[in-house]
């Protein structure tokens, strides 16, 4: 047969088409070359909204998801039905999202998204399925104390820090006190006001849009969900509350190493500032900061040889040999966001590390080098197209910026928006950082730490003016 060769098209075909339903679902597509397909439902539900309820529904719904509904008698059955289309699912809950992905050969679209409807609106929840999901969680919150990396529980204690008792300060994680008390009637009454067409966004990666939108009318209008239309409590509305503070875990890290080298005791410390939310201008100029900040752990790291140029490496892992990790995050949401840095070191050397991890604070509204600022951009274009080569990023990407925004911005437009953060810019939106209270989570032997308003003295503003240490360094 003829060869038909795979052709560069017009802008318009790589556009991600959105089409809203009469009940409000909007369904998006993102037309992509490949026998392949990842469609799924992202809900506008995660643990910032739990706060008339209890702590831990979105956490039981994502080990729940995939199990038993109306259609398929349990989860064997569903897997079953993906591997004739060589599928594979997944589910993942964080603070403001629930996402419901399949991956399959994309001629069973309609059994796909047939499927994706029934797990989103018909679970039955058994008793036996939430007996289950009790015992997978109360494991894994085990298996998450006793980690040797600290990471995920570092990041619930700064969120829990900055934005105390309130949205995405709200745990992620079903604290063991909850996981008797929730059962089918909690998720149902929780459900109802959550997962409603207006709240989710069907999208797809890979298909024709009219295809995806003739499956949605098929099997995603008006459907009777399991739990009725009955009376909700209504959705929280909430905007989030920078409070900053304090989160302190005295805990024993000197055993927490698996084999027979020993993994040295350390000290966790995190220090965060509130940032700002990913539908403002400043957006990017963070991005552009936090990937300049970089860092990373100092195992086989090494140091400008090895193309370790970001500020972490080179001011923190390169100077102070003493120091196991120095890393940037830059956590971002609908209504807010966070820019912190992780250090760990000896419990001795704690002090010291707060001091060094503050001054980097401070010396962020100082003088920004033109090459480490066109590094940073460069690296951040990069690990943006990197990460868009796959197919369920790119799913991840549309689903959440619709769900947010309506619309989608396409990686050329982030790109210009990126090559054009200047200098001003970084100094901009540090300097309105810096006028925040501190985040600190410390996790380990704290004998040694700093108290709170030495932080916040090191770093927070008086009178409008920058801190103390800023005018030292500068």
């Amino acid at each position: 047969p003829k060869a038909v060769f795979a052709a560069a098209e017009g802008r318009e075909r790589f556009e991600t088409r959105v089409t809203v339903l009469e009940n409000g679902l909007r369904v998006a597509s993102q037309n992509k070359f490949g026998q392949f397909c990842t469609v799924g439902i992202l809900v506008n539900s995660g643990s910032r909204h739990e706060a008339k309820y209890l702590s831990g529904i979105s956490h039981f719904l994502e080990k729940l998801a995939f199990s038993s509904t109306a259609q398929f008698g349990s989860k064997d059955e569903i897997l079953l039905t993906l591997e004739k289309h060589g599928g594979i699912c997944d589910c993942q809950a964080s603070r403001d999202t629930i996402m419901y992905a399949v991956s399959a050969d994309a001629r069973g679209l309609d059994t796909v998204v047939n499927l994706l409807a029934d797990v989103a609106l018909q679970p039955r929840l058994s008793d036996e399925e939430i007996e289950m999901t009790r015992t997978a969680i109360r494991f894994e919150l085990e298996d998450l104390n006793m980690r040797p990396d600290p990471e995920p529980l570092l990041t619930e204690m700064i969120h829990a820090a900055a934005f105390r008792d309130n949205t995405v300060g709200l745990n992620r994680f079903c604290p063991v006190e909850n996981t008797d008390k929730i059962d089918r009637a909690v998720l149902h009454s929780y459900l109802r006001s959550y997962y409603t067409p207006d709240r989710m966004v069907l999208a797809g990666v890979g298909i024709e849009h009219e295809q995806l939108v003739e499956c949605a009318r098929k099997y995603l209008l008006g459907v009777q969900p399991v739990w009725g239309t009955g009376q909700s409590r209504g959705v929280d509305r909430s905007v989030a509350q920078y409070t900053g503070g304090i989160v302190k875990v005295e805990k024993d890290m000197s055993d927490v190493s698996l084999g027979p080298t020993p993994i040295p005791e350390l000290t966790h410390i995190m220090i965060g500032l509130e940032s700002c939310s990913f539908l403002e201008e400043d957006f990017i100029p963070f991005a552009v900061l936090n990937m300049m900040m970089g860092g990373g752990g100092s195992f086989s790291a090494g140091g400008p040889g090895k193309g370790m140029f970001t500020r972490l490496y080179l001011n923190v892992l390169n100077r102070h040999h003493w120091m196991y990790n120095a890393t940037s995050y830059h956590h971002s949401y609908e209504d807010t966001g966070l820019l912190c840095i992780h250090a760990s070191a000896d419990p001795k050397q704690v002090r010291e590390m707060v001091e060094i991890i503050t001054r980097e604070f401070i010396l962020m509204a100082g003088a920004v080098g033109e090459v480490e600022l066109e590094r940073a951009k460069t690296q951040l274009k990069s690990m943006l197209m990197m990460n868009l080569e796959s197919r369920p990023v790119i799913f991840e990407d549309v689903g959440r910026q619709v769900l947010a925004t309506n619309t989608r911005k396409l990686p050329h437009e982030l790109c210009a928006l990126i090559s054009q953060v200047k200098p001003t810019d970084i100094k901009r939106v540090v300097t309105k950082m810096l006028h925040k209270k501190p985040a600190v989570a410390a996790l380990g032997d704290l004998t040694d730490l700093p108290s709170y308003e030495h932080i916040q003295g090191a770093l927070s503003s008086k009178d409008g003016r920058l801190p103390r240490l800023y005018r030292l360094f500068r």
